[in-house]
């Protein structure tokens, strides 16, 4: 696990402008010993120079002291290294200075330039010495070796530090880079598997308001039908007993049925829990296609068709609904999504007709078109405002909402409202494609 920047910037924990102590330690250490090799090599520049050694050795201590702030200023330490350099002091303090130059981030001209002029400068002063040394006879050698002993030491004390400080740099800024890049890709995984988790609960949350709207369709529908027949078989039992036995056998059938059905949905929401509580080891494809197929283990592999509309009607006709179903155009069948969508609409309206507008005479129509699908559920004036009332039906306000959410998310149009004549019409349209 990378560590980001913030973190690398907590974890600075050393002195001043050093990010850890053992630099500082290091840089401390450095400048101790170039001190001690100037304040040395102050003394032969004393006596060369004509001043007091005390004052020699007090420069030198100075002049290489000035390594301790290589990594603040390295510009200045190296100016410092070029200035000393005709007293021939500074050979660590001109190697470190020109190795922590060339490893910092700073423009390559500037690199260049100083790196030249301490090349150039030790280069003359080498040349001078060692021509000097000729000339006193200290060296026999000829004359050839003055520029060749000048090149070489130039060469030897600058080429080293500086391509070492350059090839040092750029892997910092490599390693820096990859850490950056790191941080960057553990940032955007997190994000991703953020956000897979928000579209895993936002797919399971789609899941579950299907299977809710599912069991609103078939159950309350079947509900409301056994309320209706239960207070048909009150009315009639002592005139009536042998309606009344076949409205108790149709209560006892839907019974079964409402019962079955929403023992299957209960399955379905149990066996949900237990992919919710895996979720966070499966991925969010397997998910989604979970949910999917626990929706339609739950209605069925297509659901019902446009073609069991005769029964659906048939069932509020024998509820004691007056209903009458008229179909226009060619009939033909839709996908399966089309044809549920379709048929819950006109379930969930007749319904509404037996909570709301118990005993008024109801209008099923529906539209074969060339592109479209449409269908209309119109029904009158009740003839008794209290009927509804009176049968007992409870209406959570959640019928045409979940029609509209069906329609719409099919690319439809569903309009619903009251009529002029006071009844109440629900119509909608379908794409077929």
């Amino acid at each position: 696990m990378t560590t980001t920047g913030e973190d690398h910037t907590r974890g600075l924990t050393g002195p001043w402008w050093w990010g850890r102590w053992r630099s500082a330690v290091l840089d401390g250490s450095l400048a101790l010993v170039s001190a001690v090799e100037c304040g040395a090599e102050g003394i032969p520049f004393a006596r060369d120079a004509g001043i007091p050694v005390s004052v020699g050795i007090v420069f030198g201590l100075i002049a290489g002291s000035v390594l301790l702030l290589r990594r603040k200023w390295p510009i200045a330490v190296v100016l410092v290294a070029i200035a000393i350099t005709p007293a021939q002091m500074g050979f660590l303090l001109g190697v470190v200075g020109l190795y922590t130059l060339a490893s910092c981030e700073l423009p390559r001209r500037i690199i260049g330039a100083l790196a030249g002029m301490s090349l150039v400068g030790t280069a003359v002063v080498t040349f001078v010495r060692v021509r000097q040394d000729m000339a006193r006879g200290d060296l026999t050698l000829g004359d050839w070796f003055v520029p060749f002993a000048a090149v070489t030491t130039a060469l030897g004390l600058t080429a080293p530090p500086v391509l070492l400080g350059l090839y040092v740099g750029a892997r910092r800024r490599l390693m820096e880079s990859l850490r950056e890049r790191a941080d960057s890709l553990e940032r955007e995984l997190q994000l991703l598997a953020e956000r897979a988790e928000e579209r895993a609960e936002w797919a399971r949350n789609e899941e579950r308001t299907r299977i809710a709207r599912e069991m609103h369709d078939v159950v309350a529908h079947r509900v409301s039908l056994m309320v209706v027949h239960s207070a048909a078989l009150q009315a009639v039992a002592r005139k009536d007993p042998e309606k009344a036995v076949r409205n108790a056998a149709l209560v006892g059938d839907m019974g079964r049925q409402a019962l079955t059905e929403l023992r299957e949905m209960l399955g379905v929401l149990r066996a949900g829990e237990d992919v919710g509580r895996r979720a966070a080891g499966v991925p969010l494809a397997a998910v989604r296609e979970a949910a999917a197929a626990a929706a339609f283990r739950a209605v069925g592999e297509d659901g019902p068709h446009l073609a069991e509309l005769d029964e659906l009607i048939g069932q509020s006709a024998a509820a004691g609904m007056v209903v009458d179903l008229s179909v226009e155009g060619e009939v033909r069948s839709y996908a399966a999504q089309i044809e549920r969508t379709a048929y819950r609409v006109v379930q969930e309206a007749l319904t509404n007709v037996h909570k709301h507008a118990a005993g008024a005479k109801t209008h099923v129509r529906l539209a074969h078109r060339v592109s479209e699908i449409a269908m209309q559920v119109e029904n009158e004036r009740p003839p008794e405002p209290g009927s509804a009332s009176a049968a007992g039906l409870p209406s959570g306000g959640n019928g045409l909402v979940g029609m509209r959410e069906r329609v719409v998310a099919l690319g439809g149009v569903f309009v619903s409202g009251p009529t002029d004549a006071g009844g109440f019409r629900v119509s909608a349209v379908i794409p077929a494609a």
